[in-house]
């Protein structure tokens, strides 16, 4: 399951997984981003607020995780991943091979200066 919240006034989505991600959170994901992309041409960030990182809860939820990126990734400038997980610096070099935003680490707690990074360095 993924908490998630889109700030339309600094154009940030911020999504937090809470247990095994599963096919559904990215249905739900595309439903609350895909009219805002559509009105505004896209998003100034994401932010994953994930202290640990809570896995798949099938293969079929992994799928469904690459086909959001591979359909919303060039509509997001920046990436925050606020994570103490150790996927967090793997992730944020190697995704960068694949998605156009600009991917950067933050550790937990540090939503916030994920946040400033996003609007302040465009």
């Amino acid at each position: 399951m993924i908490e998630h919240t889109l700030d339309t006034i600094n154009s940030i989505l911020y999504v937090k997984p809470k247990t095994s991600l599963e096919k559904a959170d990215f249905e739900q994901l595309a439903l609350t981003v895909d009219p805002y992309i559509k009105e505004t041409g896209g998003l100034a960030g994401l932010i994953i607020d994930a202290p640990h990182f809570p896995g798949w809860e099938n293969l079929v939820a992994l799928t469904s995780h690459f086909n959001f990126v591979r359909d919303h990734h060039k509509h997001i400038k920046k990436i925050g991943l606020v994570t103490d997980s150790a996927l967090g610096n793997v992730a944020e070099h190697l995704a960068s091979h694949f998605v156009s935003a600009e991917i950067r680490h933050f550790s937990s707690g540090e939503s916030e200066k994920a946040k400033e990074w996003i609007l302040t360095h465009p």
